[in-house]
């Protein structure tokens, strides 16, 4: 096998503006209530699907109190689903939800099986990181083959994401590793118990891992070629589009101008986030936004674009069929809102 270089972890960090320039732009307020009077785009409040233990979608919140969804005349109300963000898609497809934000590498298979959600933006890039453990001698991808992978979800978008990244690699995920399952607050116990020898897992569980001298980030989602590629996304009932279709784009707008601001400002994302997170003080929770790429919010054929790669690489670990059509695929589950 020959070698390959490691992806790089360097990348520019975000550069937030002025707080000065935040509100020059628009931003009304930070103390606004999580439910809005609606004006007049939407005649029922709609139900916005999310989890509030993934740090990335700090946006949401922001939106909230930036009164974001009110600029754009909606009534907006949290449905918060502690479960898999596929469960989440599926609320959202049965109506329990009229929207929501989920993780791309979670979604992509259970659309592919005919979810009636449509993919209406990108909304940040970043988010879930592999950890080698310096003791069994896994400092870069190359070291993995005959190691175990610790995951908190078989099913995992970071299980997907970091077979992919083996695949680059020349490695087969399903034969050159061995993945194992435990709780995602175990997962360091079960490296200090020589279970496993690396972590793949999300952001802010994940994150204390960087304070560990025994463990050394290999890779994640913002290296190399996927640094401006888009790792959360914005779904839409595909009913509320036929029905109402300038409310989907009025949310959608919204999640993505939120985005931006949290981009613009991270400490106050963070801020916005911080009662989800009790156990992170709004510093850390800050620095680990600033590792994400929030200025990626691709729409169009950009999306797609961005969706077909990924389908491409998730047929090369065996998650989706080989047989599916990518740039169909793409264009079949992504609507166009501009």
């Amino acid at each position: 096998m020959t070698a390959k270089p490691a992806l790089s972890l360097s990348r520019p960090l975000a550069r937030p503006l002025s707080r000065r320039s935040l509100i020059a732009a628009g931003a009304v307020t930070l103390a606004a209530p999580f439910v809005l009077r609606r004006r007049a785009v939407a005649a029922e409040p709609l139900r916005l699907s999310w989890n509030a233990g993934a740090v990335c979608f700090s946006a949401v919140p922001l939106a909230f109190q930036l009164d974001l969804f009110k600029k754009h005349g909606l009534e907006v109300e949290l449905v918060n689903f502690t479960g898999s963000t596929d469960q989440l898609l599926e609320a959202i497809a049965t109506g329990k939800a009229d929207a929501g934000v989920g993780m791309a590498l979670r979604w992509l298979k259970p659309l592919e099986q005919g979810f009636d959600v449509k993919i209406s933006a990108g909304l940040h890039g970043g988010c879930m990181r592999l950890f080698g453990a310096k003791a069994a001698g896994v400092k870069t991808v190359l070291d993995l083959p005959g190691k175990v992978i610790g995951v908190s979800d078989m099913a995992s978008p970071s299980k997907n994401f970091f077979s992919v990244v083996l695949t680059k690699f020349g490695l087969d995920p399903n034969k050159d590793v061995e993945w194992r399952q435990f709780p995602a607050d175990l997962l360091g116990l079960a490296v200090e118990k020589g279970e496993i020898h690396a972590i793949a897992d999300g952001d802010p569980l994940v994150w204390s891992q960087t304070k560990n001298p025994q463990m050394v980030e290999i890779t994640n989602n913002v290296c190399g070629e996927f640094a401006t590629r888009t790792c959360c996304l914005v779904g839409v009932r595909g009913s509320l589009l036929r029905d109402n279709r300038p409310a989907a784009k009025a949310l959608t707008t919204a999640l993505i101008e939120a985005q931006h601001a949290a981009y613009a400002d991270l400490r106050a994302a963070a801020a916005a986030y911080a009662p989800f997170a009790p156990k992170f003080p709004v510093e850390e929770l800050e620095a680990m936004l600033r590792s994400h790429a929030h200025n990626v919010t691709p729409i169009g054929d950009e999306l797609r674009q961005q969706l077909a790669l990924y389908t491409d690489e998730l047929k090369s670990v065996s998650v989706i069929k080989r047989s599916t059509d990518s740039q169909r695929f793409a264009g079949r589950i992504t609507v166009d809102l501009a």
